[in-house]
């Protein structure tokens, strides 16, 4: 049986399968990223609510593993050269499991660098603006009466919407004809944007079409479907 008994994590989080990999994680779009893409590539995989409510975040148990107090994070026990791995950072996560299993990225030189650019524009772009806009509008930040933080992230939003609804335009995903680690890692936060942060009218979404489009494609998939219920 595998022994993962020397990451402090699994003191916390016990593992019942051992042999599958560990999702720490909860169904926030960084979080939900993760599932998806564990439940399109078909990797077997055990997942561990962290609770932010009791601040499991922070536990030194967590940090072990996370150093950034930021879910999620995995343990896969058939890391590279057959060692386990520890990782964090959705982002490196994502790339990580497409690379394990040569699905859903490019295979070629000059389509994954293609595909990892895209990668970088959700995790330095979409991500964090989307999300400050959940804090102004949605979260605590929409109760102060300066308006323009929130305003300077809209700009933002709509910009980046307006980047991606332009790359969509002849494009059924984000990288061409084929479904990808990019799909999964942007789709999520657009998802939030409108449906969690309800910022749809806020962001006028009814002027990106294509972005639309894809993301009801998207959400219509199973594996999608599935992944957005872990830890629900």
């Amino acid at each position: 049986m595998t022994d993962l008994s020397r990451f402090p994590i699994t003191g916390k989080w016990p593992a019942a399968h051992p042999e599958r990999l560990q999702l720490y994680s909860l169904p926030t779009p960084n979080g939900v990223k993760v599932s998806i893409m564990l439940e399109e590539v078909g990797l077997d995989y055990e997942a561990h609510r962290v609770n932010f409510d009791t601040r499991d975040q922070h536990s030194p148990e967590f940090l072990s593993l996370s150093p950034n107090n930021k879910i999620p994070a995995i343990l896969d026990p058939d890391g590279p050269e057959g060692q386990p791995i520890g990782l964090f950072e959705s982002g490196t996560i994502l790339l990580y499991l497409a690379d394990k299993t040569g699905q859903l990225v490019p295979q070629t030189p000059q389509a994954y660098y293609q595909a990892l650019q895209w990668l970088m524009f959700q995790v330095g772009g979409v991500g964090p603006m989307f999300g400050q806009i959940g804090y102004f509008h949605f979260f605590a930040g929409k109760e102060l009466e300066d308006k323009r933080p929130l305003q300077r992230y809209v700009d933002e939003a709509k910009r980046l919407l307006g980047v991606l609804d332009k790359r969509l335009e002849q494009r059924e995903w984000i990288m061409g004809e084929d479904y990808s680690v990019v799909d999964i890692a942007i789709l999520p936060w657009v998802r939030n944007l409108v449906y969690r942060y309800d910022a749809g009218e806020l962001v006028e979404f009814a002027n990106f079409p294509h972005v639309d489009r894809t993301l009801q494609a998207f959400l219509e998939r199973p594996a999608v479907q599935r992944g957005l219920k872990v830890l629900a």
